[in-house]
């Protein structure tokens, strides 16, 4: 029974053996066998190409299958199949034209293919025209950008057959694009390149501008005589110019080996030098070498005797520079390309001066959101109770910490925010009103006082987060939503982080807005504000409203500190990389003006992003340019952008 058995299998094994040399796609791996077992990237190439070009609908597979390294070789007759590790001692064996698994085999009697990055980069390559025509969509469009690494002419024609079958518009317009780019780079009818640089000028990504700027580099030339009629050529150059001085345009001859090279006046003192025998060199007495004249005489005497290159004097350099053009030629042969691309580059230039200034405005209004977020609160603390509070930012710090605590019991970064911010608020809230009753409340009036109060509780509760959180940098992690960025094009781009906070400073200016306008503590603290103590006779108690201010001001940088450690380093000193923008934004925009903290915030964050724009390896010394500035401007407007009348603009 055994031995029938085992006769059976050498039976179906020969059959399949048989059956698999009759294969068409196994026949072509034999014929190129010992270059795949060798498998050299400097060899490989031909089999790879047959594999390609053999339109039999196995050669997909085969090329996956090499790629990722799951192509086997039987030992005992050299075939290749795919193959499947059932664990780790057995392999189940397929066939590569049908499919079909052929049993489970010792792994011991199969030798594994295992290309090298540079083989899989060249089947990589013979894949995409298989690939772009692929029901996934998504294998098709790594197809379109294995071709745009790595384009060549041959992909061109194929490409263009694939676009009027293409049903997915996204897919298309990518394919029409590329298609555009391959015929601007490779296509031979010159008419067709001029339409396609046409149809993409003004484009301002990347991939337009790398496809163009080839067609407008050019190459420095000369020749003896005029410049041939052939050649494409941007400028003419005189040697002698800024463009082309003299001792680089004779260089370039002697290069070309258009004249001779040139000795220099120290190396012909040099060669005098060595060449003094009995007295004299060149014929000439020592003696007599006081004069350039009399040196050139005596190198020429050398010249004569071979002992030195000729001395090329400077009418003889003036005349060979005179006998030959030098010019910059372009790459690209065709004039009416060049030109094309030229005036589509312009265009693009245009178009990319345009954007970045888009792009600079977004992030002007993205740091002016930031900044009034930091300082709104302090803007109605300061307008409402002339309390310069040098603690401000510790309050930012201290809502950022809350966010960190938060994430230490929720796990999912959406629901810790929702809850981490109104628990900033209410912490930052406390704290605050603690700050109020405890210090501030005993040194109204007293502003030098104030001042340095508040300065040393922020240095108190620095020391205090180092010693519960340390020093070292602690994360708050922003939700996946949150992740990543709104691209507009290869230019205009902003976070989803940043577009998060300029909501949020709308949502609470809308807030603020509504507070002061439609609520009784509003009320109450535009009354205090104007005229305390009217408001005192009309049944107001300051002490509550300035209590209830303070609290609501500190809260509010909780709720910013929060925002900002969502891109920010959460450590200690955070709040005091704040504390100053936020006095300037309430300076400049008006004392305890909600309007003119919105502006004076949009007017720092635009300024300072203008200013990092000319200087932009420099950001010290913007921010150091902006404080001068925003110096300047208070001398004018003393009392900010919109200033108030009462108590808080000092009547």
């Amino acid at each position: 029974m055994w031995r029938f058995l085992a006769v059976l299998t050498a039976f179906l094994t020969f059959s399949q053996a048989l059956m698999a040399q009759d294969a068409p796609i196994q026949a072509l791996l034999q014929t190129h066998r010992e270059i795949i077992e060798d498998s050299s990237r400097r060899t490989i190439g031909p089999a790879i190409d047959a594999l390609a070009n053999s339109d039999l609908p196995a050669a997909q597979t085969v090329l996956e299958k090499w790629q990722n390294r799951e192509m086997w070789q039987r030992n005992a007759d050299g075939l290749f199949f795919w193959a499947e590790e059932v664990d780790r001692d057995t392999l189940r064996i397929h066939d590569f034209d049908s499919g079909e698994a052929l049993g489970d085999f010792p792994e011991d009697d199969f030798d594994q293919l295992r290309p090298n990055s540079g083989i899989r980069g060249l089947m990589a390559a013979a894949l995409v025209q298989f690939q772009r025509s692929d029901p996934d969509p998504a294998i098709r469009r790594d197809a379109l950008v294995t071709i745009q690494r790595s384009a060549d002419a041959s992909h061109l024609a194929p490409l263009r057959a694939s676009i009027e079958d293409e049903a997915d518009p996204e897919i298309r317009a990518s394919k029409d694009k590329l298609e555009r780019l391959l015929t601007i780079s490779f296509g031979e009818d010159e008419a067709a390149r001029l339409d396609a640089i046409n149809d993409i000028s003004g484009d301002i990504a990347l991939d337009v501008r790398a496809t163009l700027n080839p067609l407008v580099q050019t190459r420095r030339k000369v020749v003896a005589g005029a410049i041939p009629a052939s050649e494409n050529v941007a400028r003419e150059l005189q040697p002698g110019s800024e463009a082309l001085p003299r001792e680089d345009a004779y260089a370039m001859l002697v290069e070309a080996d258009l004249a001779p090279p040139r000795v220099s006046r120290a190396a012909l003192l040099a060669a005098l030098g060595e060449n003094i025998e009995g007295g004299s060199v060149g014929g000439v007495p020592v003696a007599q070498l006081g004069t350039d004249a009399a040196r050139d005489r005596a190198y020429a005497g050398l010249v004569a005797d071979g002992k030195a290159p000729a001395f090329i004097p400077e009418t003889a350099i003036d005349q060979a520079l005179n006998a030959h053009s030098f010019y910059d030629s372009y790459v690209e042969p065709s004039a009416a390309v060049t030109d094309a691309a030229q005036e589509a580059l312009s265009h693009i230039a245009r178009n990319v001066g345009i954007n970045q200034m888009l792009d600079l405005s977004l992030d002007g209004l993205s740091l002016a959101s930031i900044y009034f977020l930091a300082a709104i609160g302090l803007a109605i603390t300061f307008g409402v109770m002339g309390v310069i509070n040098m603690a401000h930012g510790e309050f930012i710090m201290m809502g950022a910490y809350t966010g960190y605590v938060v994430q230490l019991f929720i796990p999912n970064y959406t629901v810790s925010i929702i809850v981490a911010l109104p628990l900033a608020f209410a912490v930052t809230f406390a704290a605050g009103v603690a700050m109020e009753r405890l210090v501030i409340r005993w040194l109204y009036s007293r502003p030098l006082e104030t001042l340095l109060a508040t300065f040393g509780i922020s240095i108190a509760l620095q020391q205090l987060a180092k010693n519960i959180f340390g020093t070292q940098a602690r994360p708050l992690t922003a939700p996946g939503w949150l992740n990543g960025a709104w691209v507009m094009n290869d230019v205009v781009s902003i976070s989803y982080i940043r577009i998060a906070i300029f909501v949020l400073a709308l949502l609470f200016l809308g807030l603020f807005l509504f507070i002061l306008k439609r609520t009784r503590l509003g009320l109450e603290t535009r009354a205090v504000t104007q005229n305390p103590r009217m408001a005192a006779s009309m049944g107001i108690n300051p002490d509550k409203v300035n209590m209830l201010t303070f609290g609501l001001g500190s809260g509010i940088a909780g709720i910013a500190g929060v925002a900002i450690g969502l891109f920010a380093q959460v450590t200690s000193e955070m709040g005091q990389g704040y504390i100053v923008q936020s006095f300037m934004t309430v300076v400049v925009g008006g004392v305890g003006n909600i309007w003119g903290t919105l502006l004076g915030a949009t007017m720092i964050g635009f300024l300072q992003k203008g200013i990092e724009w000319f200087n932009p390896s420099n950001t010290l010394a913007a921010q150091t340019y902006m404080i001068v500035l925003i110096i300047i401007f208070i001398q004018f407007r003393p009392r900010g952008l919109i200033a108030l009348k009462g108590r808080a603009a000092g009547d």
